[in-house]
């Protein structure tokens, strides 16, 4: 073999290494390629499941405060409805406490009347020895009817008349005007054992009170129907 052949050969084998070289250079090259668009990808993913993920996130936020403000609102609006029910009762009661104070006004009525609170009182307390207090206006009146008082008292209860006194403190008088601010009573009387432990007040208040609180559902019912209840 001379020296060309040699020759030719050892370009024949650089020309085979660096070949094979290159095609190793360009499979690397490849490889790496892929790995980098594969993990890239992956990285893509990654982002934008965590982007869903905050979104998601936000969105659930935003849900709840937007129900959190919806109930605010709601019980705000429960609560204005309730005011406006509360102050439209209010006045009812107002408007039925001014109509107790023109009771006085009709004498024999209210003379009536006055006797049948006294006998009332007196069979709820069953005491032998009573104070009975009234408004000094009234005092003349009860005066007048006392003894009937005690009489029709004896005979419900089948006992012995009590022995009533007028006590000489009395109850608030009529209020002096529409503004006024003072204590006052629209009448009636109160009665109270001779310790005072037991007391029955009947005055006209005092009754419009108890009814007032007895009937206060079935009053709502009228005037507002189902909604109060709606607003519990």
């Amino acid at each position: 073999m001379n020296n060309a052949d040699v020759s030719k050969q050892i370009q024949q084998m650089v020309q085979f290494i660096r070949q094979e070289a290159e095609e190793k250079a360009n499979e690397i090259a490849l490889s790496a390629e892929e790995e980098f668009n594969i993990e890239k990808l992956q990285l893509v993913e990654a982002e934008k499941k965590k982007i869903k993920q905050e979104y998601e996130r936000k969105g659930k936020q935003v849900q709840v405060r937007k129900k959190i403000e919806y109930s605010m609102q709601l019980n705000a609006s429960r609560i204005k409805v309730l005011q406006v029910q509360d102050e439209l009762v209010n006045s009812m009661k107002e408007s039925a406490g001014k109509e107790l104070l023109r009771v006085s006004n009709n004498k024999n009525a209210y003379k009536e009347l006055l006797k049948g609170l006294i006998v009332q009182s007196l069979l709820r307390l069953k005491e032998p020895v009573v104070l009975l207090r009234c408004r000094e206006v009234d005092r003349k009146l009860v005066e007048s009817i006392l003894e009937a008082a005690r009489q029709q008292y004896a005979e419900k209860a089948k006992v012995q008349a009590a022995k009533v006194t007028i006590d000489n403190v009395y109850l608030p008088p009529p209020p002096k005007g529409a503004d006024s601010h003072e204590p006052y009573c629209s009448g009636g009387v109160v009665l109270a054992s001779q310790d005072g432990k037991i007391v029955c007040d009947n005055t006209l208040d005092a009754r419009l009170d108890v009814a007032f609180k007895q009937k206060l559902p079935e009053i709502r019912k009228r005037l507002f129907g189902q909604v109060s209840s709606s607003l519990i």
